[in-house]
């Protein structure tokens, strides 16, 4: 292609509202326009990128035996009420009305959708496994849409979905998918961790999440470098600092502390280690009646130690917080403490309260804790002796570099992603929902079980670069890039030996299958290389007239530091073996 057929849309400057390095390299290279909040047209060099995406993402779910179909855009209301989900989902699912005044919504992901074909078109164990993918535009109404297409609110996500007749076959769906994603991250040329993950709200049974490596990730990814751990922070395990309680050693005292309000200060004032301290969360769980309205609610004491974080995914998971819990407040803590936050702990309370430890603090002698009264704290608190064991004792903490790993096979530590693919076992939480079954070899109905699988098409995009560039701009890789290869001829439109030394390579490769551009615009050399490095394309070639006089051409590949001289009889096989032709 030449870049005079195309369309080029580079700027000097990002916009002032590009946020993190790919929102302003994506907005620089003219591959995405921003329409709204949350909403861009992708231009046609960001489109390129999308396609090949698309591209190896087809061949791989194809070639894992996945069936392409295409859900719409909108759906009714109606399926979205079975599960319901159109009243749980909340504000991010956008609802609209028909003419009619008939509800729909615009997806943000098709589990409805493709369970109701299920429940019509597969009707015997004899059409199971089934498996149904799309490539298809979602929508969901972020409260800040934000990073540019990392959190938009208009994205394309490849979405698929397995039918089987029991818990083991969906096992091995699950495996399936689970290794093409592997196989399609591999493709993409990505930096990658396949992490243990948490259900979240799509609910089930075991989830993986796929993470782009990149300091500038959300999620926080913990590993063991010395093993195949590998979990999201909300899932990681966090063993016992301690495998047991030591005896108690010292009197329990009722220590000054005016002022100091955190566990960091106390153990400042009192010249002690942060992990002799005990820090208080206070949460409070609800009873409704019929109507949403509280008839019941019920306060928690939960402990971690002072250098600790308090894990809200695992604290969800406790029986009595399952159905869900928010932060008590002040006057809650007051009724039950006699104290305002600050100097909480678990001795002298003025109401019960459920109590939980985390593993760690359970196994603790002789710590700080809060004694329920402004300017004062315990030093020498043990259980068993000066309070009650805990009601239960639980993990409910984040993990931290240095924890030993669950697998026993060395110590974690944490480095930070980006979420760009999912894999549930979601088992039969759809299916039961809409009566989606199939009949079994003796004629008696079966609830299918199913798996869903989703890849964030666009956002692949955003954690690649994230992940692969410099300060000239974007550094994609080969699989992915909007062009393989882009000729840069000096003068083309003032010297006719550039000009058909640069056709002729630009027909030679094109004919070899490679993705090639010519640069036929005419542009001064700096401004030239600058847009090419800016789009990140992976090599360049540069013919100039004084070069070709001499028989020699230059070749950069886009992570070179500089360019190396070429005979020009050599070129195209050195590009051959760069490009694995």
């Amino acid at each position: 292609m030449k870049a005079t057929q195309f369309f080029i849309s580079t700027l000097k400057e990002a916009p002032a509202d590009a946020e993190v390095v790919s929102h302003k390299l994506m907005m620089r290279a003219g591959m995405i326009k921003r329409l709204g909040a949350g909403i861009y047209n992708y231009m046609p060099m960001g489109l390129r990128v999308i396609r090949k995406v698309e591209g190896i993402i087809r061949e791989e779910m194809n070639r894992a035996g996945a069936v392409e179909l295409l859900m719409p855009v909108v759906q009714p209301a109606e399926l979205w009420q079975e599960t319901g989900r159109f009243d749980k989902m909340g504000p991010e699912l956008l609802r609209v009305k028909d003419r009619h005044d008939r509800d729909f919504i615009i997806q943000p992901t098709s589990e409805e959708v493709v369970t109701d074909i299920a429940r019509q078109e597969l009707r015997s164990y004899k059409q199971l496994p089934k498996n149904f993918y799309h490539i298809q535009t979602k929508f969901r109404d972020e409260r800040r849409p934000r990073f540019g297409v990392m959190r938009g609110r208009e994205f394309t996500m490849k979405d698929a979905y397995s039918f089987d007749r029991d818990v083991d076959a969906a096992k091995r769906s699950y495996q399936a998918m689970f290794d093409a994603y592997q196989r399609i991250f591999d493709r993409f040329g990505l930096e990658y961790r396949a992490v243990a993950a948490d259900t979240g709200a799509i609910g089930g049974e075991a989830s993986h999440e796929f993470q782009v490596i990149a300091e500038t990730g959300e999620d926080a990814i913990v590993y063991c470098p010395t093993s195949d751990y590998a979990a999201n922070i909300e899932l990681a395990e966090a063993l016992p600092l301690q495998s047991s309680r030591a005896a108690a050693s010292q009197s329990l005292v009722k220590t000054p502390t005016p002022g100091k309000s955190t566990c960091a200060d106390v153990a400042q004032l009192l010249g002690l280690p942060l992990t002799q301290t005990v820090k208080s969360l206070v949460l409070a769980s609800d009873e409704l009646d019929d109507k949403g309205e509280t008839i019941k609610s019920t306060v928690w004491l939960l402990l971690v130690r002072g250098d600790h974080d308090l894990n809200e995914v695992k604290a969800g998971k406790i029986e009595g917080l399952k159905g869900g819990f928010r932060f008590a407040t002040v006057a809650e803590i007051e009724d039950h403490f006699g104290c305002k936050p600050g100097y909480l702990g678990p001795l002298g309370l003025k109401k019960p309260v459920k109590v939980v430890a985390d593993r760690t603090v359970a196994n603790m002698a002789d710590f700080v804790c809060g004694a329920n009264e402004a300017d004062f704290h315990y030093t020498g608190a043990n259980w068993g002796r000066d309070l009650p064991e805990p009601d239960l004792v639980a993990d409910i903490r984040n993990v931290v570099s240095g924890d030993p790993s669950p697998d026993g096979k060395g110590v974690l530590d944490i480095q930070r992603g980006i979420e760009v693919g999912h894999v549930f076992l979601l088992g039969t939480k759809y299916s039961k929902d809409m009566n989606a079954s199939y009949l079994d070899e003796t004629g008696k109905p079966q609830l299918m079980v199913m798996g869903c699988y989703g890849i964030g098409v666009t956002r692949i995009l955003g954690a690649a670069i994230e992940q692969n560039h410099d300060e000239r701009g974007i550094i994609w890789p080969a699989s992915i890039a909007p062009f393989t290869l882009v000729i840069c001829p000096i003068g083309m439109d003032r010297s006719e030996e550039v000009k058909a030394a640069a056709l002729k390579l630009h027909d030679e490769l094109s004919a070899l299958g490679v993705d090639v551009l010519l640069d036929d615009r005419g542009e001064r050399p700096g401004a030239m290389f600058a847009d090419w490095e800016l789009v990140g394309v992976p090599h360049r070639v540069v013919l100039s007239e004084r070069g070709l006089k001499e028989g020699q051409v230059e070749y950069q590949g886009r992570r070179d530091a500089e360019a190396t001289k070429l005979a020009l009889t050599d070129l195209l096989a050195h590009l051959k073996a760069k490009l694995g032709l």
